[in-house]
Formats: structure tokens, sequence, C-alpha cells
């Protein structure tokens, strides 16, 4: 029917553009700037709603054995989110490449393989006597590095190191992988690495992660735990006096080692504790750096969320360490704590958590560094400091393990791209699945739309509170070259909005309907061509935004590195390292609610208004470039929506980025485990 039809239609000129004005649904672009759009709200409530449920859960706790059996639950919700950590603890393989005397103390150079082939590079401060004929066996601390270009040579750690092991403490801190000398993106022609030392790198290797079911904090977690390995193997370490310490990047490594691993006695997280609904509220505007590491699928749907992590380390000792000034909501810190605590008190253990304040932007004051030096000492039966030590920090190079300055460079071995690779191809047989499967089992904290066994209602907007109906108003229409452009504003779930446009030929009769998915939203005048191939194939299109897309998109751009600046507009808004779209990525996935799965959502949406109000005699959806991965994900969940598929489809395949080591690819298809998704 649709091809004789189209043999009696006039074809649209591709060439030919309608004028901006007849694409556009609302009269005047939003203001420039940060601003919480609907869909970053829809984000957060959603986010609350699951954290009242998650604090019911631990209210409801009356008894220790009941806390224990939650700590359980807590930990294995944990791995789940980051993969597992690996089951072997294999040779560490260390070498100690050099030593040097300084007052007071002195730092030993290591390098120790935490997984075959992966060497991570470290320096060890060791107090003076620390290294006689029988040293005494003197408490430990690890230290995490934060998001510090140079690592464990970052002057602020080199400080805090030394400061402890003036104090007798025996410390040990490493470069996390992407930063220092870990670089697994090396350009050695530039001398630096393709993407920056810290988020840029994390991200990179976190998305694919995040792709094979795993996330990068399985194996960040894991340095950690192995160089506490390594400290446990020398004479000099008291293995029941360990504490570990970091700020930042190195207060999410504190607070993940430290609830994973029992052996240490003093968890003392700085500048990273909060509430990670607050969390997702802010971090556009305050710290829009890509971290997949904190922000493992789940963590807030599944009930962990900061609070969680804290319980996991329940009985040991907790000490928290915020900044009033903080892009981690101080807000959130407090209400975390109290909540930790009070669940520590209810069977006698109060005194166990502690939270210190200063007033500061984000960083590890002296004075709170002081009140969690103190925090140990009296946890390990040391002198308690009354001030710190006064230490100088050394040039970064007299820090540096490996020759040139590169793991990459200097040691055979096997980079994180290749360890997710294996850790893919380890899992591929028995976690394989189908697409639809995998959607709707993510949907199972908030199904699709398209999943409801009773369609939804479609009336028109009158300012009515029917948060289970589709609403609609229709913003203007316009005639160009024998076609109608219809605008309409759709409103869904309360708040949500939906930009579309009905394009057809009017005073026919109802047409086959073509839904047009495009990531970067509907069609501006620029991209015409593929909609005007559809209309001359007989149909009607409906073109529409997904969510944070087109006329929903936040008008501001996050710019973070010099490498985004240098790039046009229209690449950074999106861009998978470093955007609005990619924090609201991340967001989704803390949530368990994948942006895809929003996407598809929007196009059930768009079905069910093409269906009852436009009266489309049959409904499909397309979908071109790589967005007929999307157009497929749709077609595959909601019902009664076959898919048409576009003469320039280019589908992304998940298994293929893993493969290959992908680097850049399109955001929105960031779904944990898409990887194992059995593709065509």
């Amino acid at each position: 029917m649709a091809a004789c039809l189209s043999l009696a239609l006039t074809p649209v000129a591709a060439a030919a553009q309608p004028p901006e004005a007849a694409l556009l649904v609302h009269d005047r672009p939003a203001a420039e700037g940060p601003q919480m759009t609907p869909y970053l709200r829809a984000q957060i409530e959603r986010a609350w709603a699951q954290d009242a449920q998650r604090q019911a859960r631990l209210d409801a706790v009356d008894t220790e054995a009941g806390l224990l059996a939650l700590q359980a639950e807590i930990r294995q919700a944990m791995l789940r989110a980051i993969g597992g950590l690996p089951e072997a603890r294999t040779p560490l393989n260390t070498q100690v490449v050099g030593r040097e005397q300084l007052d007071g103390y002195a730092i030993e150079r290591v390098v120790f393989e935490s997984v075959p082939g992966v060497h991570v590079t470290a320096v060890v401060y060791v107090p003076d006597s620390g290294r006689e004929s029988a040293p005494p066996r003197r408490p430990a601390v690890l230290l995490a590095c934060g998001h510090a270009t140079i690592g464990k040579a970052h002057e602020n750690y080199q400080r805090i190191a030394a400061r402890l092991a003036r104090l007798g403490y025996v410390v040990i801190c490493w470069d996390p992988v992407g930063q220092g000398e870990r670089s697994q993106f090396w350009d050695v022609a530039r001398d630096d690495t393709r993407y920056d030392r810290v988020c840029g790198e994390h991200a990179v290797l976190g998305n694919l992660a995040t792709l094979a079911g795993a996330n990068i904090s399985r194996w960040m977690i894991w340095d950690g735990i192995r160089a506490l390995d390594y400290l446990l193997t020398r004479d000099d370490v008291d293995g029941s006096r360990i504490a570990i310490t970091g700020t930042s990047g190195g207060g999410f490594q504190s607070a993940w080692i430290g609830a994973l691993d029992e052996r240490i006695a003093v968890v003392a997280p700085s500048a990273f504790i909060t509430s990670l609904p607050m969390r997702m509220a802010n971090r556009i505007f305050e710290d829009p750096d890509s971290d997949p590491e904190q922000d493992p699928p789940g963590l807030v749907a599944e009930g962990i969320d900061h609070v969680g992590l804290l319980l996991a380390a329940y009985p040991r000792r907790v000490h928290v360490s915020a900044v009033t000034r903080d892009f981690f909501p101080i807000e959130g810190t407090r209400l975390t704590v109290r909540r930790v605590k009070a669940a520590y008190a209810r069977f006698g253990h109060g005194d166990r958590v502690v939270l210190s304040e200063a007033y500061s932007r984000h960083a590890y004051p002296e004075a709170n560094q002081l009140s969690a030096f103190r925090f140990m000492a009296r946890a390990f039966d040391l002198p308690v400091p009354s001030a710190l030590p006064d230490v100088s920090p050394l040039p970064a190079d007299r820090l540096q393990v490996s020759p040139r300055g590169q793991v990459r460079l200097d040691y055979a071995g096997r980079s994180l791209p290749e360890v997710i690779r294996e850790y893919y191809l380890a899992h591929r047989d028995t976690r394989a699945t189908e697409l639809d499967t995998l959607l709707r089992q993510e949907a199972t904290t908030r199904p699709a739309r398209g999943t409801h066994a009773e369609p939804r209602v479609v009336q028109q907007d009158e300012g009515q509170h029917a948060p289970e109906a589709i609403l609609w108003t229709r913003t203007g229409s316009s005639a160009w070259q024998g076609l109608t452009i219809d605008r309409y504003l759709l409103r869904h779930d309360g708040a949500q909005e939906i930009p579309l446009l009905h394009i057809h030929r009017g005073g026919r009769d109802a047409a086959d309907t073509v839904l047009h998915v495009d990531l970067r939203g509907k069609v501006t005048a620029d991209r015409w061509g593929d909609i005007a191939a559809i209309l001359d194939r007989g149909h009607d299109v409906v073109t529409f935004d997904l969510p944070g897309t087109g006329e929903t998109r936040m008008p501001y751009h996050v710019v973070t590195h010099p490498y985004l600046e240098a790039m046009p507009d229209h690449v950074r808004r999106d861009h998978p390292l470093s955007s609005v779209l990619a924090n609201h990525v991340y967001n989704g996935l803390l949530t368990g609610r994948p942006y895809l799965l929003d996407a598809v959502d929007t196009v059930g949406v768009v079905q069910a208004f093409a269906t009852q109000h436009l009266g489309a005699r049959s409904v499909a959806v397309t979908g071109a470039g790589t967005a007929a991965t999307m157009a497929a994900a749709a077609a595959a969940l909601l019902p009664a929506l076959p898919l048409r598929n576009a003469p320039d489809a280019h589908p992304f395949e998940w298994s293929t980025a893993v493969m290959t080591g992908d680097e850049l690819w399109p955001i929105q298809y960031l779904v944990g485990g898409a990887a194992y998704v059995r593709q065509p």
C-alpha cells in the first residue's frame, strides 16, 4: 500500500529545507546556562523515592543480627554493582626499585602486579628504625590518591604520607589507574595521554567496563586490596592495626576498600561522603567530569548509597572528613553520617563514627587531617598528636618508579582495556542475552510505559494534574511545499516534556506513520534529508526530542579540559567523556534506570500519541546511523511497534566496542552488561 501511494506523490526535495521556525515547538529558546530541567528533576525525584525505601529498610532493623544481615546484603549488592572482585590473589612480583632516607623516615619506590601484567607504582613511607634487623611492627595506613594528574607525587599526598610516617605509621600511596605513572592511553609523540590522566582516562575505561558488566572500580579497589597484601608481607607492619584514608577520589577508594576488606580497622574517607540524590542534583553544575568509578550501576536503586558504604564497615571505626564548600554537598554528608552513627549507636557503638568538618573548598584541610590522625591514634593505642608534624614534599621525579615515568612504556604487561576484554570473554557464554531481555531486567525498578498492560490515556493539556496520562498541547502549524508541520508539546509523568513534530500531507486519510529517532533530537533544517526520504515513500513522520536533547537539552556546556574546548558545540554538548548528557546517563545508572530505557519510554509515549490522537493507521519506528540501535531497542521492548531499517542504519555494537577497546561512542548506549546482548 505504501509503495503504491508513494508513486502518486510529489517528492520532497532533499536539498530544500523548511524554515527553522517551523521546526521549533517553543516560541523562544530557553535561557542559556545551567538550570533544573524537567528531566533532571525527574531523575532526582526517582533517586529520593529509592532513598526513602533504603532508609525504611534500615529503620526496620531492631537487632544487631538484623543489621549484620542487612550489611551482608549491602556487600553483595556492592559486588554486583562492580562485577565482583578477582577471585585469585596472584603473585605480586614486587620490585623495590629505590630507597631514600629523609628526615625521620625513608621512602621506598615500589612496583607490584595487582593482577598478572597490570603494574601498580607506589611509594612506601617507612618511619626511622623501620628497616633495622629486628624492626618493630608498626600500624600502617593505605593512602589512596584523589584525582591528581601526577598521582602519588602530588604535594598534598606527600605531606599526608610524610606526616603519618613521622607519627609512626608505615604508609603506602599508589597511583590509581589512569593517573601518575599508569596512563593507559599514552601518546609517545605528544609525551602525554590522549585525554587527561584522571577523569578522561577513567571515563573511557569505565564506560567499557560497564558494557562488560563490571566497573572500573573493580580494578581500582583491587589495586588497594593488593597494596594491603603487599604491606602484610613486610616484617615492619602490624596487620591488626591497618587504616585507610584519602580525599576525593581517594575518599571513594577509602570507603569502598574499607567496606570490602575487613582487615582494615579504621576507615577514614575525606571529601567524598554525601547523599547521592543530592550529588545527582548538583554534579552537572559543580563537578561535571565523568567518574564512572564513583557511579556503579544501581548504587541508589540497590539501597546502597553512601550510607551503605559506611554501614558495610560495621562495627569497625569510621572517621568522615568533610568541608563545608564542597561539590560533594555537605548537607548530604551530615545526613549520611547521622544515619550511620544512629545505626551504630543502636547497638552500643555510636562513638566509633565521627564527622570532622572544616570551612574550606574541596580538600583535606589540616584540621581534618589532625582529627583523623587523632582518631587513628586512639584506635591503635598510640600517643595522640597535638599538632601535625612539619614536612616538605619532594620534587615529583624523586618519587618516580618506572624509568621513563609510565608503566606501559617500561614494563611488559597488559592494558586495562585488555583486562576488561578478558573479563568479558570469561563471562560471554554464561551471560549472553537478548536485547529485550536485558532491557526488561533493567526496567524492573520502573517499567517502561510500553510494557504496561493497559494503554495510557491521551488527553489535551488543560493544565490538569494527570500523572498517568499523556497530555498534549498544539503550539502551532506551518505549511511548506505541500506539507503540514504540526507542532506539539507532550507532557507525561508529571513534568516530563516531549517537543514533537507531526509532518504530513494535509487532507489525506490516516496514513502509515514512522517515528523517526535521532540521538540528537527531532529534525532540524540541516538534517531534513532523512525526513524527506521517509515522506517520499508515502509515510507521515513524527520526529521528537529524546530526554535531554533538542529543545529539552540544558543550554549549557560543561568544559573541563582543554581538548574539549577546541571541539565544536555540537560535538561537546553530548561528548561521552564530559557533557550534560553524560551526567544524565550516569544519574540514570545510579538509579538503575539507563538512559536507553528512558529513551524507549519516550518512544512509547510518542507511539501512544500517534495512535490515539493523530489517528495513525499504523506506527513503525526507524533510526538513521547509530540511532538504529535506539530504534531497535524500542521495537524490541514496545508492543506493536515494528522496526523499519533505515538505508544508512549503522547499529552500535556493544560487544565490538569491548573487543576492540573502542574509546569514544554514543554515551546514550551506556548500559550495564550490554556487551552480552546477541546482535545480528
